[in-house]
């Protein structure tokens, strides 16, 4: 299983892209603005999309990539989220006024898109890959994956803060090799992130100690700005484990 990151920052600005991973060359892990810099022909090979959570920068691509690839594709992309995602997305973009219904284009027997939804547990085997649905703790409804193959397990927290159920179910696997795993302010932000549900290094170390794997660790999701300053604050705190920062880019074997 090959991941490509596509976009991995919190925020916009020169090179910075929003959340999205590629697996193989068939499924994304989110959309975000990561995903515009795919050619036309990688987004005509896109089959899945498992969306973490509703919010703009994890899925705002979807709509521009279909209506861009709806001429190229003969099924339908399959789009596996949670109901409240599907339901946000059906009412608040997919609704004719922000953006035509491409579960009924360019013909209802014939849509571009669907939607498929999914309960945290539940797993979805796609060739020799298993991605399983976890619940994580965000200030919408979200979920983080754990992808299994034959050769290696990869794990994505989604956004979220503390919590013990995702680290619960990453132990209950027999291996962990790579966890990608957000950390979206510095410390001196950690009353915004118990706001917001997001991870700073301090809140980040204190559930890390949870999880009994020592996989490759890659921070994700990092204000624009505060990059180093987080990754600093990280390695600092979490000295004897193996972690790097995500910036755009790179690709991971698992």
């Amino acid at each position: 299983m090959e991941i490509r990151v596509l976009g991995c920052s919190g925020g916009i600005g020169a090179s910075l892209r929003t959340t999205s991973f590629l697996i193989d060359q068939d499924v994304l892990l989110d959309a975000g603005s990561g995903l515009g810099d795919l050619t036309l022909d990688e987004m005509a090979h896109i089959r899945h999309i498992f969306l973490t959570h509703s919010h703009l920068d994890h899925i705002h691509a979807i709509p521009l990539v279909v209506d861009s690839i709806f001429d190229r594709i003969e099924a339908p992309i399959l789009i596996h989220a949670l109901p409240d995602t599907i339901r946000a997305l059906q009412q608040h973009v997919f609704n004719g006024v922000i953006w035509p219904d491409f579960t009924r284009l360019p013909h209802p027997e014939r849509p571009v898109l669907r939607f498929e939804p999914l309960t945290p547990g539940a797993t979805i085997t796609l060739g020799q890959r298993q991605f399983e649905m976890i619940p994580v703790n965000h200030i919408v409804p979200t979920v983080g994956y754990r992808i299994t193959t034959p050769d290696g397990v990869f794990a994505f927290s989604g956004d979220t803060t503390t919590n013990d159920l995702f680290w619960e179910v990453l132990n209950a696997g027999p291996r962990l090799d790579l966890l990608i795993v957000e950390a979206a302010f510095p410390n001196s932000e950690r009353e915004l992130c118990l706001m917001a549900r997001h991870y700073c290094p301090d809140l980040l170390a204190e559930d890390l100690v949870k999880l009994r794997h020592r996989p490759r660790i890659w921070l994700t999701h990092a204000k624009p700005g505060a990059e180093e300053r987080i990754y600093r604050e990280v390695r600092t705190l979490l000295a004897n484990y193996d972690v790097g920062h995500l910036t755009g880019g790179e690709r991971f074997t698992v």
